[in-house]
């Protein structure tokens, strides 16, 4: 559809600038010109200066300025010349051509529609009058996965996970940063949780098994209809933030599988601070040394078994006892009665919450 808009400012603006005129894409191919014969060829020289920046830029007698609204540029606009008039022709007819392409996005642009609606860009009321004239169907349950890139090779992570999901009908991705991209997917009935982060399993390894590129992915609650995709996206941001504090080896964290560091997380420091004074002695929790931290985390994996984590430990039963001797003497909380180990789960976790230094008030 792009094409067809560009050809008809190409073929309004001919008699008027009396130059060959056009546009090319990201690839270099010719998509509209004043001069029908041209679209279709392509250019590899231009494709390598496209990547580069949205700066004028000339080639074999042509001015070229690119244009879009990703920090790659997606097309150029070229003007027959390298004078400054042609310069000032390819400027105009960028300004005009990127104002175009916005107006038809926002208008008749499904994706583009989905990522408002996902980013909070469009008032409530809206929502249902653009759902009704795109015949966007509402009544179907979809999912928001934050897709970021934390190491990146040459690929671009962002036209993998499109080629992944091509159905544009059903499944929405989009850039909302450099390093962020969003996964709108459809959910079909009977599909569940885990059957998400199977498919989020499945985009983490193609990345980094096929393309070198880490990524984390940040899964949020499936919802049914348009207006509640923004609560899941920001499910899935919180799902990253969290996960980023305490569970920092994940590459996929979801936002139902949170559990009390989501609690945590919301809480304010002051109160952090206050509960950690509350349950342990002065400094008592920073006088276990890594060993006896390492000791208790094994602990809590093996369901608070002495025997079965002094086998995991390679440790003889009575040491393993006597090492908890030693926890409870320094901060008052024997860890193989239940009810003190859930203290001192928590207590960990608002240490760390701690440690990470969020921004929060």
């Amino acid at each position: 559809m792009s094409n067809r808009l560009f050809q008809s400012v190409m073929h309004q603006m001919k008699d008027v600038i009396n130059r060959m005129i056009g546009v090319v894409d990201e690839t270099a191919t010719i998509i509209s010109c004043s001069e029908l014969s041209k679209i279709g060829m392509a250019n590899e020289f231009i494709a390598l200066d496209l990547s580069d920046s949205h700066d004028i830029f000339i080639r074999d007698g042509y001015t070229y300025k690119p244009f879009g609204p990703h920090i790659k540029p997606d097309y150029a606009v070229f003007v027959e010349g390298t004078d400054e008039v042609a310069s000032k022709y390819a400027q105009i007819l960028a300004i005009t051509l990127s104002s175009i392409k916005q107006y038809y996005d926002e208008k008749y642009d499904r994706n583009n529609f989905v990522k408002n609606v996902v980013l909070d860009n469009i008032l409530p009321g809206d929502i249902y009058i653009k759902t009704r004239e795109l015949h966007f169907n509402t009544d179907v349950s979809r999912v928001a996965l934050l897709i970021r890139v934390v190491s990146v090779n040459d690929v671009s992570a962002y036209d993998v996970v499109q080629n992944l999901f091509p159905d544009k009908q059903k499944d929405f991705v989009f850039s909302i940063s450099e390093s962020d991209i969003v996964l709108v997917k459809e959910i079909k009935p009977g599909v569940g949780s885990k059957d998400i982060e199977k498919l989020a399993r499945s985009i983490v390894d193609t990345l980094s098994s096929e393309f070198y590129t880490r990524v984390i992915v940040g899964i949020g609650t499936t919802v049914v209809g348009i207006k509640d995709l923004s609560r899941s996206f920001k499910e899935a941001q919180t799902a990253l933030e969290v996960g980023k504090v305490f569970d920092t080896e994940e590459s996929i964290v979801s936002y139902d599988n949170l559990g009390i560091a989501r609690l945590i997380y919301q809480l304010p420091t002051t109160l952090c601070e206050t509960f950690l004074n509350e349950v342990f002695k002065q400094g008592s929790i920073d006088s276990l040394d890594h060993e006896t931290l390492f000791t208790i985390r094994k602990f809590f994996e093996n369901n608070l078994n002495v025997s079965e984590t002094s086998r995991k430990l390679f440790v003889h039963r009575n040491t393993l006892v006597y090492r908890l001797e030693k926890i409870k003497k320094l901060t008052g909380l024997d860890l193989r009665e239940f009810d003190h180990a859930i203290i001192f789960k928590i207590a960990l976790m608002v240490k760390k919450y701690l440690n990470s230094n969020p921004n929060k008030l």
